[in-house]
Order: C-alpha cells, then structure tokens, then sequence
C-alpha cells in the first residue's frame, strides 16, 4: 500500500526536474557542435567573405589572437558539450567518470576563458564587447577554480554551488544566440539596415549572455541550499524571543 502510494511521488518530482535540465543538455550539445563546425570548413578570410560566424571579426586579427580564436571555439565547445553531464545524478554515481569529467571541464573552461580574454580586446562590440566579454571570461575562469578548490578540499556544498555558476557562464554560448535572435526581431518593423540590425542586436549580448544566467543560477543555489553568494540579512528578535533566552 500507502507506501506504494507514497514511493511515486520522488520519481514524478525527479522526472519534473530533469525536463529543464534535459532542455539544457540538449541545447548546450546542439550549440557546442553546430557553431564550432562552421570553421572547419575554410579559413578565416574565405570564411569572412561569406560572413561566416565571426571570421569576418578576426580575419584581420593577428596571428596570435586568430590561434586564440580557434583554441577558444574547441575549448569553450567541449566544456558545453560536457560541463550538462555533470549533472546527472547517475553519472555521479560513478564517482571516477565524475571526477574525470570534471577535470576534464576545468581544462577546458581554463584555455576557453583565457583565450575568450585576449579575443575580447578585438571584439566588433569596442569597449562594451571588450568589458562585457572580457569580464565574462574571468569570471569563468573564477568561478571553476573555486568549485576545483571547493572539491579538493571536499567541501562538495561550495563545490556544487560554485560548478553550478560556472556552468551557467558556460551555457553564455546559447544565450548569446537566443538573444541575438531576439534583438534582431524586435529591430524588423523599423526597416534598418542589416548591418545596423546587426551591430545592434550584438552590442548589448556581450553583458546579456551571462548576467541573467548567474542570476538564475544563484536563485536555484539558493533553492536547493547550497552556500549562497546573497547572504540574508538576520531578521531583529522580538522581546519575547530576547527574554526566551534569559
């Protein structure tokens, strides 16, 4: 019986809660395949003159920042396609494919932020692709070393928290396109230019990609209680509490 009854209830909330996180997953292995392999296909400066992606930004780069380029879409690439699994409550039953993974991740999230910093001082965007992208990446690099730290020091609250914040600086890739989707629309019945639609739509996604996505990510920190960055401040005791304690 009532325990039958009772025992449905968990998988009908775990099946409720891995409708978001399926949604995510999907995404994140879509974005980190498709926009990645747009470049494999020529080079920068024949893939500029079909305005492909951002090879008409950094065609003209120097050497060094077009190895940046590169680097940055493999690296940041695989820690989409990878940084979702980590997630999965069965892979974490396998505490050594867990562990793998997320070593893996850190590397990745180390080359693809360190090379998304040099690639922001070139960014078509000036000084707010520059600000919003290279803030991005820092904070990218921060975030995943605190939860490695946090793992290695076995504090796994802070390590959850902290990979649950880097993951949603990861998932920025798919933002960024769902919001240039979104600014370009809403430009439509102004009749501008494509090129003004354009310059537009990806100036502001520099600092759109990633704050609502380490807002959202802080709010669920806090619903699952995990250490939060928002610390609440403690509510004044009433008289009856203070002279409870005499």
């Amino acid at each position: 019986m009532a325990t039958g009854a009772a025992s449905t209830i968990p998988p009908r909330r775990r099946a409720h809660r891995s409708v978001p996180w399926l949604a995510l997953l999907l995404t994140s292995v879509a974005v980190a395949v498709f926009f990645p392999s747009q470049y494999v296909n020529g080079t920068l400066d024949s893939l500029a003159q079909t305005d492909t992606g951002l090879a008409s930004t950094y065609a003209t780069r120097p050497g060094i920042v077009q190895v940046a380029f590169y680097l940055h879409i493999v690296f940041a690439g695989l820690a989409l396609l990878i940084g979702g699994f980590q997630f999965s409550d069965k892979i974490r039953r396998y505490r050594w494919v867990h562990r793998w993974i997320g070593r893996t991740y850190v590397v990745t999230v180390v080359v693809g932020g360190a090379s998304a910093f040099v690639m922001a001082f070139f960014s078509s965007s000036a000084f707010i692709g520059f600000f919003g992208f290279g803030t991005l990446a820092i904070l990218w690099i921060w975030a995943t070393y605190r939860g490695y730290r946090s793992a290695r020091d076995r504090d796994f609250a802070e390590h959850q928290a902290w990979m649950i914040r880097s993951f949603a600086l990861t998932y920025a890739a798919p933002t960024l396109r769902l919001w240039l989707i979104v600014l370009t629309v809403v430009q439509q019945p102004f009749g501008l230019d494509e090129a003004v639609v354009a310059a537009n739509a990806y100036a502001p996604v520099a600092f759109l990609c990633w704050l609502p996505n380490i807002v959202i990510a802080e709010v669920i920190i806090r619903r699952r209680g995990l250490p939060s960055l928002i610390r609440t401040a403690p509510q004044p005791r009433t008289g009856a509490q203070i002279m409870s304690r005499l």
